[in-house]
């Protein structure tokens, strides 16, 4: 599938069918993130992969995953991530971000759904999975087999700015 088509494909799944992610699919997953890229290729992103129904429940009293069979915690340590030196703006929020659309990405091409949540509680996630200090957690992608009907393609032309409007100025 091309990547438009793939792109247009993708849509935040907020249901999920009572069925694993299977091991070689999470892999892919996971490659895709490894491959993503960071700035200055410093890396500092980790990520926590979530299946067990134990493990699931310790997430799940930070955020609501929506019955989804796995959740990626994408987490990132600030100590590893290139600053720029002009303001000190450090980009672990900028890698996180690259990886886990990867992985969305990747969801997508695999027949998988997900969504991106950032909507969680950080002290709580930090307490249940027992985060080491130097570790943030960025956000949660949520994964699984969707029980929604797939997004319809032609709903960008109805939800997004134009492209006009959206290329702020041509030089």
């Amino acid at each position: 599938m091309d990547f438009m088509t793939m792109a247009k494909r993708r849509c935040a799944v907020r249901g999920y069918l009572d069925k694993a992610v299977e091991e070689e699919k999470l892999a892919r997953l996971v490659q895709a993130a490894r491959v993503a890229p960071t700035a200055g290729n410093c890396q500092p992103v980790r990520l926590i992969t979530v299946q067990t129904p134990e493990g699931l429940a310790k997430v799940g009293k930070a955020a609501e995953l929506y019955g989804a069979p796995l959740a990626i915690v994408v987490c990132a340590d600030r100590s590893k991530a290139w600053t720029r030196p002009f303001d000190g703006k450090q980009t672990c929020d900028i890698d996180a971000s690259i990886l886990t659309d990867h992985m969305m990405l990747q969801a997508t091409e695999l027949g998988l759904g997900s969504v991106w949540i950032g909507y969680f509680q950080p002290e709580v996630l930090r307490r249940e999975l027992d985060l080491p200090e130097d570790l943030e957690p960025i956000n949660i992608l949520a994964v699984g087999y969707s029980d929604q009907f797939p997004g319809d393609p032609s709903r960008f032309d109805r939800t997004r700015i134009p492209a006009e409007e959206l290329v702020w100025k041509t030089l």
